[in-house]
């Protein structure tokens, strides 16, 4: 097959095994990429090493809780040391809290801002700067459709992904000359396993679906090919941008 993504023998570091990082992980596996999965828990590892073997792929992985500087530069350096190099970039780590704003504690607030946003920017920093030395390099970041609407109960998520919004922008806008591009895509509601506890609760997967124009929710594979595309030798002059994969849900 032809390698028209031009993601052959890349080396690929992806953060997050969750449904989404996953399905990115297991894409870029397929697509020839030399990819290195990092999460917190070995089970969703080793999880998406058997979908990736099914698929007729293989990865590596490293456990590792990134909510540290340290331990996002750490398996940035990992990453480098394993593949040899560095040529594409996921970070897909995240998590909601939902809960009405005067509910929120401090902590509820720091935890989702350190590990939606700040991980982003300690990943991020350590792979731009690998990346620049070199002269290329595809950096994406999972954003949401939060970081556009405005969600009642989903303050601290909301505000990690509108941040995490222009921190890609101006992390675009400085590389752009060094050859590397900065992107993100932003899910709609997507159907994941870390999801579906809450879209099972009485009328939320109905009320959800209701207020997307294409009439369903969205799977994780959807968005793992934005993430390829974005990732590839095909999206070279794109940076800066927020990919909406939503099934229209921004528009209403």
């Amino acid at each position: 097959m032809t390698d028209w993504l031009g993601l052959a023998d890349r080396p690929s570091l992806v953060m997050g095994a969750g449904g989404i990082g996953g399905a990115s992980a297991v894409a870029l596996a397929r697509n020839g990429a030399r990819v290195l999965l990092v999460d917190v828990d070995q089970e969703h590892l080793d999880a998406v090493r058997r979908d990736a073997k099914e698929a007729g792929a293989d990865l590596d992985t490293l456990e590792a809780d990134l909510r540290t500087p340290e331990a996002c530069r750490d398996a940035v350096a990992e990453a480098v040391s394993r593949l040899g190099g560095l040529d594409v970039f996921l970070h897909a780590v995240g998590r909601n809290i939902r809960k009405p704003v005067l509910d929120l504690g401090d902590d509820d607030w720091s935890s989702i801002v350190n590990l939606n946003l700040s991980t982003a920017y300690w990943s991020g920093q350590a792979v731009g700067k690998v990346m620049t030395e070199r002269g290329y390099g595809r950096m994406v970041f999972v954003s949401s459709v939060s970081g556009l609407l405005a969600h009642p109960h989903h303050a601290p998520y909301a505000a990690s992904k509108g941040g995490l919004n222009q921190l890609l922008r101006v992390m675009a806008r400085e590389w752009a000359p060094h050859g590397v591009t900065v992107n993100g895509v932003a899910p709609g509601y997507i159907e994941t396993d870390l999801t579906r506890a809450y879209l099972d609760k009485d009328g939320i997967r109905e009320n959800l679906t209701a207020l997307v124009p294409a009439g369903r929710l969205g799977r994780p594979g959807e968005v793992a090919d934005a993430v390829t595309f974005l990732a590839s030798d095909r999206s070279a002059f794109v940076t800066g941008q927020i990919l909406f994969v939503d099934g229209g849900r921004v528009l209403v």
